[in-house]
């Protein structure tokens, strides 16, 4: 099976990614991850690498492909990232929501960063990503049609988060 699970920053995509992982037995590949690495290797923070990004289409292109590369070459994979549904042929297609106040603590508290600039930084970036996701593939980052289950987090815990995404693996 191929899940793939994608949200806005501070949605809980990854944690959920990691617990659905252990539960059903199966890897998972993160698109921030990968992100972040590349950025590392550049010697960029995230906000640095994001406005780098803008002017270099081959980041995300490579960040799409190695994705749907190791999906295509997987049976069992959980692909996590904003995109990934796009260009991933999956199974169960998630998008995960929560309202703004809650990412920004989110952030805050497991970056250590304080929660007004989180909220700056989190608004640079989501316009940022909008944008290159609009001009390299002509995606409306906004436009939730592709996905079959979209879950808000707000109210539930991780694990329970990871709980219902198993109860819908179940059905498919």
């Amino acid at each position: 099976m191929i899940i793939t699970i994608g949200g806005l920053a501070g949605s809980g995509t990854t944690t959920a990614s990691r617990i659905l992982s252990e539960k059903l037995s199966i890897p998972y590949v993160s698109a921030g991850d990968i992100f972040r690495q590349m950025a590392a290797e550049s010697g960029m923070d995230i906000l640095e690498f994001s406005k780098f990004a803008e002017n270099n289409n081959e980041i995300d292109i490579e960040i799409d492909q190695r994705q749907a590369k190791m999906a295509e070459e997987a049976e069992n994979l959980i692909v996590e990232g904003r995109l990934s549904a796009h260009f991933v042929d999956a199974n169960l297609k998630i998008w995960m929501i929560a309202p703004f106040d809650v990412r920004s603590l989110r952030i805050s508290q497991r970056e250590l960063k304080p929660v007004d600039l989180v909220k700056k930084e989190i608004q640079i970036r989501e316009t940022s990503e909008a944008q290159r996701y609009h001009e390299i593939h002509n995606i409306d980052i906004n436009n939730l049609e592709i996905y079959d289950l979209i879950l808000n987090t707000n109210s539930f815990q991780a694990e329970s988060v990871a709980d219902i995404i198993l109860k819908v693996t179940k059905v498919i």
